[in-house]
């Protein structure tokens, strides 16, 4: 499935996470506009830039994926946010629900289509 030119931000505090999501949107035709590594970096990318969507991961280190969600959300309630982790979803499931991401996306299973996935059940409300 081809996916819409979707603008992407990445936000995780790894090199290699974000070199590699890089090169799975875009190579299945989406645009990354930017990484960050900090809630500080993530707010300026994201009014820089305006994405359409935003990947969070859950732990940037010293601060909260969680934290960076709701602060992007204050900033811009039009944000389309996605937590990703390494963990099991089921770690964070009740925090993830009760954040104001759309969703989680295991980093290991991280594609284009998983991602439109998401965000098309969100926009229908299931």
């Amino acid at each position: 499935m081809k996916p819409p030119d979707h603008r992407c931000l990445i936000v995780d505090d790894s090199t290699a996470f974000c070199v590699a999501a890089r090169g799975v949107l875009e190579a299945a035709g989406m645009t990354v506009v930017g990484t960050a590594s900090t809630l500080a970096t993530a707010i300026e990318s994201a009014r820089s830039s305006r994405p359409d969507l935003i990947l969070v991961d859950i732990d940037l280190g010293g601060e909260s994926g969680f934290d960076v969600v709701e602060a992007l959300h204050d900033d811009d309630p039009r944000f389309t946010m996605i937590l990703v982790s390494t963990h099991d979803e089921e770690d964070f499931a009740d925090m993830v629900e009760s954040s104001s991401a759309v969703g989680f996306l295991p980093k290991f299973e991280l594609s284009a289509d998983r991602i439109l996935g998401i965000v098309a059940r969100e926009r229908n409300g299931a």
